[in-house]
């Protein structure tokens, strides 16, 4: 047979031929390391890691963007018989060809190439990130509502904004000298309001954003002038002068914001929300409680809006309420949320100490992990002094001092003269430093440092805490924001009422009225999936329940198989009887839910102690192995026990499993090792089913191709999220995780890719990936074409249809992560095949909004489940979605505590053309196929998986710093950060990377037999 230009899998090759544009010596697209043996780098990170490879010619402009039609896709993917000209051997390697095409289907692949920017052309063609041009995409439109299921009622926490018919003026603000503070800038802004609005500014009452824009209803009486104002520090009550600080403002007319234009997007005569004006009233309404509260983010808090909760080590819960317009189908509404979150509490620095430190920190000096923990905590708060009499002073913390405050000296004048500053405090304000061993906070700049004794500070109430909380603080905070439905509905309620919005003399002024009344809305329930279970249980299929269903009486429909096993015990608590009794007792639940599990391990359960892990795994599993190699079989399953606290064990362990032994494990906490009920059993052994390639249900739809727009053709379905390192972590790289399908029809099975990429870089960068291979040139690789390709292993088949859920993207970035993502799956497909271009459905998924949906009336058993929710299946695409585009509100789960949070779907691509009872009930039945548990969830499952495989890769980067800023590990901070050595002297902060495109170091390597099956379950 005649050598393979394309350098593509045989099965992926149709009879292409040369590619266009190609030179013939030059074998472009997939790898053979994608067709077998993977080259070194990591586990998609084939070459290297970060942003997009630049340096080639810059990429011609996106062409729009047309959905095609489904029509026009038969056209070019429609099954067919290999010719049969062609020699034997070859007919395998193809399950169709595509057909020649007709002129309009040509058009739309032209199209295509267009977009896909030759990704079959010349290697010199380098691929750059696409340009945020929003404006060449449409969304889609709705394609109708849906009709499936129980209609009823529910209510929302929508409130219905009537639309001002002002005239809405927007003028830029300049204040001089610049101040980078808003409350400064607004303390200008209300002095000169308070001055001028009766005169220069014609009555009008302004509303401003604190930063360079201020807004009107109706015309100032000037397109530009200059004011003056002065801005008087509070008495300080010493009789001494206050301090004066002068400011020039210029206003000066900008633009008139027009409401028109969203009068017509509201009524869906027009495609683009016009941002401008909806910011504008959104200024408008935070005017005031901007006044009144503290804001942080579209949230508002007050010690006034509900009691304080101490949350530990220095930190209390304040409540409050977020606030935020949104056009929707009922016009403009305004989404009222209740929420929680911590302040540092206003303490003397010493007793914030004492508190963050857990003791009585006089009694023994500080060590060197205390003091970091302190900087930590304390850096960027600001304090205010206490030895001036009322003259309260505000600094800002930078740090602290290396020496006690008894070694500090400073220069006094000119000359040099130094003074140390205990004397400084005992001669200027006659004030006594008692804790001199102690460091000083440092405020102000680091080039002109002013010390500060910590027993003369206290911090200053109403500053967020934005750092990363602990486990005990967390859980104090959820305890706080976890309410009941009717309760949070009814706080809601008094919410809108307490903020009197009709008395607000800015939505007055502004022509702004706000119902006082929940929004109701038509809503529907869908009806669960039958599940399909092994026909030699006593229960073959099961219809769920309110979201949930066991396992009794029923078998896994395909039972995996645990030959050789092994257990090893981390805890010092469990004997080795009773870890071989867990151990027996699991192996049978494991048997009578349907799995082929030898009840014998290969060697007797093993302890070891938690900091010798390494050492423990490769030992044993080496053990293992030189008994099972001779005879040719394999390790198929580790059971490990872990202690309840186990610290960095639990990653440590998943780490040198799954990236250097290739082993899949199941950890089982001390706690439980000990309890065994048969709850916990039958639950553990899903997961291990799912783990060595068996599973656990199927829909029946599924088996019986009863599925639209998935059972007619093969249709492969990917999950991807990208999770970020806690706030605080400035260095760690973000990392992108992508599950696709490996089963058709069935959908339940899910290969799992992950790969580090630039900090809080929100586009997955590895979808996608050329790169400059020594001996074969330019090379194409990346998740998607690696998934595709294990599909087409997995099931014979090329997929033919691609749905793609897409967690974890705010509104903002919607046009720039379909733009590039969807971008690199077409490439990605070119690059399999010319012209493979299966139609694509990306469907953003949603869980952080603040919509919240309620019963129509909470004493109506048959509305709710027992938690006060609402039903599982509830699904809204009415009222209170977006006034033209295809979006839904789906609660797919069973409430378990507080209020449940339906997700939000967003469709931005379809190419399939699902309509919305399709697409809906898709994803309502697929919830009821995540392997872990037998309830439906409440996120369609391959974005959940995307989630679980995101958050288990952080434990491959190398150890980072603990709590307590000393070190776990000899290792170097973050695997993230710039190189070895970054993090080890700087105070345990890893170093921070330059730029987004710096190197993020790739993660080690999944083994492949760890991909293929659900590891991260």
């Amino acid at each position: 047979m005649a050598p393979q230009q394309y350098g593509g899998p045989p099965e992926y090759q149709g009879r292409g031929g040369q590619p266009r544009g190609m030179p013939p010596q030059q074998p472009m697209g997939v790898s053979p390391e994608f067709a077998g043996r993977r080259r070194g780098g990591g586990s998609m990170a084939g070459g290297r890691g970060g942003g997009p490879i630049s340096g080639g010619p810059s990429r011609p402009p996106i062409p729009e963007l047309h959905q095609a039609t489904q029509a026009q896709y038969q056209a070019m993917v429609s099954p067919q018989p290999v010719p049969s000209g062609k020699p034997a051997e070859s007919s395998s390697q193809a399950s169709y060809v595509p057909q020649p095409r007709e002129p309009s289907a040509g058009q739309v692949a032209q199209q295509f190439h267009q977009l896909s920017v030759q990704a079959e052309g010349a290697p010199s063609q380098v691929i750059q990130p696409i340009p945020p041009s929003s404006k060449s995409m449409r969304f889609p439109l709705r394609p109708g509502k849906g009709s499936t299921g129980t209609r009823c009622i529910v209510k929302a926490n929508h409130f219905f904004a009537e639309l001002p018919d002002k005239d809405l003026h927007q003028y830029d603000v300049s204040i001089t000298p610049e101040v980078t503070s808003r409350g400064v800038n607004r303390a200008v802004m209300a002095q000169l309001v308070k001055l001028y609005r009766e005169s220069l500014l014609g009555r009008r009452l302004p509303a401003y954003d604190g930063r360079k824009s201020l807004y009107t209803a109706g015309p100032l009486p000037f397109t530009s002038r200059e004011f003056s104002v002065t801005l008087v520090d509070e008495d300080d009550g010493t009789g001494a002068p206050r301090r004066e600080r002068p400011f020039r403002v210029v206003i000066k007319l900008a633009a008139r914001a027009d409401l028109h234009h969203l009068e017509l997007f509201l009524q869906g005569k027009q495609a683009d929300a016009p941002q401008e004006a909806l910011q504008v009233l959104d200024i408008v309404l935070r005017e005031l409680p901007t006044t009144r509260y503290s804001p942080v983010g579209r949230s508002f808090y007050s010690p006034d809006l509900g009691r304080r909760q101490p949350l530990g080590e220095g930190l209390e819960s304040w409540r409050g309420f977020y606030q935020s317009i949104r056009p929707t189908q009922m016009g403009l509404s305004l989404n009222i949320d209740m929420s929680s979150t911590a302040f540092i509490e206003p303490l003397p620095v010493i007793d914030f100490v004492t508190q963050l430190l857990n003791r009585d920190v006089l009694s023994r000096p500080l060590s060197d992990a205390d003091r970091i923990k302190i900087k930590k905590a304390l850096r960027g708060v600001k304090v205010e002094v206490t030895h001036r009499g009322n003259m309260r002073r505000k600094y800002r913390i930078s740090g602290l001092t290396s020496q006690a405050t008894r070694e500090l000296t400073f220069p006094v004048d000119d000359r040099g003269t130094m003074k140390s500053v205990v004397q400084y405090f005992q001669e200027t304000y006659g004030f006594v430093i008692q804790h001199t061993q102690w460091p000083c906070l440092q405020v102000g700049n680091q080039q002109r440092p002013n010390y500060l004794p910590m027993e003369v500070c206290k911090i200053v109430e109403g500053q967020r805490y934005s750092k990363r909380l602990n486990e005990k603080q967390i859980t104090a905070l959820l305890k706080v924001t976890c309410q009941r439905p009717r309760d949070r509905e009814l706080d809601i309620m008094q919410t809108v009422h307490h903020n009197a919005y009709h008395e607000d003399p800015y939505a007055k002024e502004f022509g702004i009225k706000i119902s006082e009344k929940l929004a109701q809305v038509e809503a529907r329930i869908l009806p669960p999936p039958w599940l399909k279970y092994h026909d030699t249980g006593r229960e073959k299929d099961c219809l769920p329940q309110v979201g949930q269903w066991n396992m009794m009486n029923k078998k896994m429909v395909n039972g995996g198989t645990v030959n050789n096993w092994i257990c090893i015990n981390f805890s010092r608590n469990v004997q080795e009887s009773i870890a071989r009794g867990f151990c027996h007792e699991l192996a049978q639940m494991c048997q009578i839910s349907g799995m082929v599990f030898n009840p014998e391990p290969v060697l007797p359960p093993f302890s070891a102690r938690p900091d010798q892990v390494e050492r423990a795994l490769k030992t044993r599993y080496h053990d293992a192995m030189t008994k099972l190699q001779p005879q040719g079989r394999e390790l198929d399953l580790l059971i490990v026990i872990l202690p309840d606290n186990n610290g960095s064990l639990y990653g440590d362990l998943k780490r040198i499993c799954e990236t250097d032994l290739g082993l899949v494990s199941q950890c089982c906490l001390t706690k439980h090792v000990f309890k065994m009920s048969k709850q916990y059993l039958a639950n553990v052994a899903l997961k291990i089913n799912v783990k060595v390639g068996g599973r656990n249900t199927v829909l029946v739809d599924a088996l019986s191709r009863r599925i639209p727009l998935v059972s007619d053709r093969p249709t492969i379905i990917f999950g991807a999220d990208v999770t970020h390192p806690h706030p605080g972590e400035d260095s760690s790289p973000s990392i992108a995780a992508v599950v696709a399908s490996q089963d058709w029809p069935e959908i339940t099975k899910y290969a799992g890719l992950v790969s580090a990429q630039a900090h809080r870089q929100e586009l997955i960068q590895d979808l996608f990936k050329v790169w400059q291979d020594p001996v074969r040139g330019m090379v194409s690789g990346g998740m998607i074409k690696e998934l595709l390709i294990s599909f087409r292993r997995a099931t014979g088949q090329k997929p033919q249809r691609i749905i793609f859920y897409r967690d974890g993207v705010s509104e903002g970035q919607f046009y720039q992560v379909l733009l590039y993502e969807l971008d690199a799956i077409r490439k990605a497909c070119a690059s399999l095949e010319p012209n493979y271009q299966p139609p694509v459905t990306f469907v953003v998924v949603q869980k952080r909004h603040h919509t919240r949906l309620f019963a129509n009336n909470h004493a109506d058993r048959h509305a709710v489940d027992r938690s006060g929710n609402i039903l599982p299946g509830t699904v809204v695409d009415s009222k209170i979605c977006h006034p033209t585009e295809f979006d839904f509100y789906l609660c797919s789960h069973a409430g378990i505590q507080g209020t449940s949070r339906p997700a939000h779907y967003h469709v931005l691509w379809d190419e399939n053309k699902f309509t919305a009872d399709g697409l809906q009930s898709l994803t309502n039945n697929l919830c009821y196929t995540y392997a872990r548990c037998t309830r439906s969830v409440s996120i369609v499952p391959p974005a959940y998986y995307a989630h679980l495989a995101a958050f288990r890769a952080r434990f491959y980067m190398e150890p980072e710093t603990s709590d307590s800023g000393s070190m776990t590990s000899g290792a170097v901070a973050g695997r993230g950060g710039a190189g070895a050595g970054a993090g080890a002297g700087s105070g345990g902060r890893s170093t921070r990377i330059s730029g987004v495109n710096a190197a993020v170091r790739p993660l080690p390597a999944l083994k492949d037999n760890v991909k293929r099956v659900m590891f991260y379950c």
